[in-house]
């Protein structure tokens, strides 16, 4: 596994998460739960993503600007993680805001797997995209610790 690859694994687990919220109503135990996984899972990915990825990209000339255009995006979705965290789950404000977050959410895991990826292979190595999945994964954990 490479990291694309393991990056696509969380995409598709935020993807699913993010699906699942929608369908759910007011201040309800479902939305709690689902939001307990979802929050600590998108934030540490960020991160875990920034601190990898990311970190290699902002070294490489013709990879700079796409690279922190991502960053930025981070940035947005992890300001609006924080605004939904402090709203009342069972206003109609919150599920607007979540979707709003939802819609943004899927434009950037569209963009990193469509162009980010293809601009990441060819500045970093099949064996540094191998490498950076174990520490992907360790930055990650590290993540989601500090946030729990």
């Amino acid at each position: 596994m490479n990291i694309y690859q393991r990056i696509v694994q969380d995409h598709d687990k935020h993807r699913e998460l993010a699906s699942r919220i929608m369908k759910t109503e007011g201040n309800s135990d479902e939305r709690n739960e689902l939001w307990a996984q979802f929050k600590p899972e998108a934030t540490a990915h960020a991160n875990a993503e920034e601190q990898t990825l990311y970190a290699e990209l902002l070294e490489a000339q013709k990879s700079q600007e796409q690279a922190r255009h991502s960053v930025h995006e981070h940035k947005e979705a992890v300001d609006l993680i924080k605004e939904l965290d402090e709203m009342d789950m069972s206003s109609s404000g919150w599920i607007q805001k979540f979707e709003k977050l939802k819609e943004d959410l899927e434009h950037h895991m569209k963009e990193e797997e469509e162009d980010v990826f293809e601009i990441a292979k060819k500045v970093i190595s099949n064996d540094l995209a191998n490498d950076l999945v174990d520490k992907f994964e360790k930055r990650k954990k590290s993540e989601i610790s500090e946030i729990a």
